[in-house]
């Protein structure tokens, strides 16, 4: 992989539909240099799909935040039932190490996560939590 192939790819990243064309400009490279670019970048798997992007998913959001959760053992079925019941959290991971879960929210405002990070320290079974706001995301997948 050299500097062309690491162009098309962060192009690419940014719009998976960006035109040959336009790549071709943008590098100085000749169309059919970058189609077969791509072509070999395909077929050794470097590039493994072409995807879009929701509104939803490049709009900005409100507040974004992780929490890491320590529960007490035997509660830890009940505290990630309780967790997925919270409209805010929109993914909850199962982890090693110090936390037993790490919640990823999102929330209207800091008024409206303030009151969501308070409903889930009130969950009967989880011990301590300890959250960071999520404040710029450089990488989508």
């Amino acid at each position: 992989m050299d500097d062309l192939d690491r162009d098309i790819l962060s192009a690419l990243r940014q719009n998976a539909r960006i035109p040959v064309a336009s790549l071709a400009a943008m590098t100085g490279a000749s169309r059919a240099t970058i189609s077969a670019r791509i072509d070999r970048l395909v077929a050794n798997g470097t590039i493994a799909a072409f995807t879009i992007l929701t509104g939803r998913e490049i709009q900005p959001t409100g507040v974004r935040a992780i929490i890491m959760i320590e529960v007490v053992g035997k509660f830890a079925d009940r505290v990630a039932q309780q967790l997925r019941g919270i409209p805010q959290v929109k993914s909850l991971h199962s982890t090693n190490g110090r936390w037993d879960f790490i919640a990823e929210l999102e929330d209207r405002d800091l008024a409206g996560f303030d009151e969501t990070l308070r409903r889930i320290r009130l969950v009967e079974g989880i011990n301590s939590t300890e959250s960071s706001i999520l404040l710029k995301t450089s990488k989508v997948a």
